[in-house]
């Protein structure tokens, strides 16, 4: 099994949903950055459980401890071990589905490829795993602020079907984190609120769009042809749990467009070329072209829900399933550092890589 990601800014993440505890290793930061438990803190409560009432119960403090490659508040350029500890794994709520394979979750492709698989809260499997990859995008977070300023944000902007109305390009990270739903727009998300609590209610769930954009990011990032920066960001969103699309600046619109009405016109900026609109994302031919990075990213209903549904046990005999145990209703709010963390380690790993390149310039 890979749990390896990137190249330069390379992450090994481990750890089970019910097992003693979540971790990664980070290897390829650079030496001297400031960094703390505290500046991983902020993002890892973001992401952590029973933090609204939207999201599961599970109660996790999910508080970071750096084990090494960081001393006196600065890193080491050595591997930076990171580890949070389960503290509320119940996995006797998980019993019933020893047997049994879960509707749209691993559970039944985990058993056929490794013969085996941990049936307590899915294991690897569960979106417990992000863990790590929050922890190390708070300091890829660091690195891409104090080396170049570059800002990351996402937030969700649909939930099922109902659609935000939100600025791009002025969002700020208060407004996004102002209501539960992390949607900015306020008359939409008391709308998206009132669905995820009725979802649950009838025993069901519902899925939406995350939009992310990354602010200040240079000219230059990317590396063609397999290495793009749209390809690397698109692996990175749908190496997510439950996420099922990925598009980028005009995305699937493109198709509705004309070469008059996509292309973006350069015009003269006060530093150099810019372009007049952004249908392109803020990638063209793989490279960062200095606009803003826009993307969205979409995510399915949550797979396991408390209505009855049709499956069958590991002897094919057909059996009725109600879940039990603590599920989100809607990832989609949970989601939002997620999908930031995966845009910064793209970024920082590219960040990295362009360096190499720049390595004899004056």
């Amino acid at each position: 099994m890979s749990s390896y990601f990137g190249h330069t800014f390379r992450i090994s993440t481990w750890g089970e949903s019910h097992g003693g505890g979540i971790g990664v290793v980070i290897d390829g930061c650079p030496p001297r950055l400031e960094i703390s438990e505290e500046d991983i803190q902020v993002d890892l409560d973001r992401r952590r459980p029973g933090q609204s009432h939207l999201t599961t119960q599970r109660k996790e403090a999910d508080a970071a401890e750096i084990l090494s490659g960081v001393f006196e508040g600065r890193t080491l350029g050595t591997p930076i071990a990171i580890l949070v500890r389960n503290t509320d794994a119940q996995p006797a709520a998980y019993d019933h589905l020893k047997d049994l394979y879960r509707p749209s979750h691993a559970d039944f492709t985990y058993q056929e490829k490794y013969g085996i698989r941990n049936w307590e809260g899915g294991g690897r499997s569960s979106a417990r795993e992000t863990i790590g990859r929050v922890a190390a995008g708070a300091v890829a977070r660091k690195l891409l602020n104090v080396a170049n300023n570059i800002e990351v944000l996402a937030w969700v902007s649909q939930v099922h079907t109902i659609k935000s109305d939100v600025d791009a390009s002025t969002v700020t990270l208060d407004q996004i984190e102002a209501d539960p739903t992390r949607c900015p727009d306020a008359e939409a998300a008391a709308k998206m609120t009132f669905a995820i609590e009725e979802a649950r209610k009838n025993g069901d769930s519902l899925g939406g769009i995350v939009t992310c954009v990354a602010r200040g990011v240079p000219v230059g990032l990317g590396e063609p042809v397999f290495d793009r920066l749209e390809a690397d960001l698109a692996k990175g969103m749908l190496s997510l749990p439950a996420v099922k699309g990925f598009d980028i600046g005009s995305g699937f619109d493109a198709v509705e467009m004309t070469g008059k009405t996509h292309n973006d016109p350069f015009v003269a900026g006060d530093s150099g070329p810019v372009t007049a609109t952004n249908n392109s994302g803020g990638v063209q031919g793989g490279i960062s072209n200095g606009a803003e990075v826009i993307f969205r990213v979409a995510f399915k209903p949550t797979a396991t829900i408390s209505s009855s549904q049709e499956t069958v046990d590991m002897d094919n005999n057909p059996v009725e399933l109600s879940a039990k145990g603590r599920h989100d209703p809607c990832v989609l709010p949970r989601a939002v550092p997620l999908v930031e963390s995966m845009t910064l380690l793209v970024l920082a790993d590219h960040w990295l890589r362009q360096q190499a390149l720049n390595v004899l310039d004056g």
